[in-house]
């Protein structure tokens, strides 16, 4: 075997690499292994937002880890690894005599969300901002202003009824209780 052969990765345990580039406007520009990846057709471009689902449609095509360099837009990278998901395992149905449930018409009651708003400043524009109680993300705004709508039935399960907004670039934290 050469000293060249030796150096390369073997097989599946070789890392996927994965490469971000930010621009100015806040769009992302997605290499895999050096071919790009690009956002579902009919989709506008990736944003800083699309970073989870970006990540997430590469571990569902792959079963190695990933390494991810973001390239931001003064020149820092800054990187991560991701590790495959574990196999799904479904357990073995067990032998259950079959019962037959009486029948009942019953219509189905609309669940309407009640959202209330949380606001918070200090962020990059266009910066990545988790929401927690963790139930979504959001983006700031040109001004730099992450707003999350929250269904407030979340909030019923936190004892505090308060709201974290991080930011991802600029670790800005923001808390409070939503108005």
């Amino acid at each position: 075997m050469s000293k060249r052969d030796r150096s390369k990765p073997a097989g599946p345990s070789a890392v996927v690499m994965v490469r971000i580039v930010v621009a100015e406007d806040g769009t992302l520009t997605v290499t895999v292994d050096g071919a790009p990846f690009l956002p579902p057709e009919f989709s506008p471009p990736w944003r800083r937002g699309s970073f989870p689902a970006i990540v997430d449609a590469i571990r569902e095509q792959t079963a190695r880890t990933i390494r991810v360099d973001v390239i931001e837009t003064d020149g820092r990278t800054i990187t991560d690894f991701y590790t495959p998901n574990p196999p799904r395992r479904t357990p073995a149905p067990e032998a259950q005599p079959v019962q037959q449930a009486p029948a009942v018409a019953a219509e189905p009651v609309p669940v309407v969300p009640r959202l209330v708003q949380f606001a918070g400043s200090g962020m990059v524009p266009g910066e990545d901002v988790a929401v927690a109680i963790v139930i979504a993300h959001t983006e700031t705004g040109p001004d730099g202003i992450a707003r999350a709508l929250i269904d407030s039935r979340y909030l019923d399960h936190a004892t505090t009824g308060e709201v974290i907004l991080l930011g991802r670039i600029s670790a800005t934290v923001c808390i409070g209780a939503p108005q």
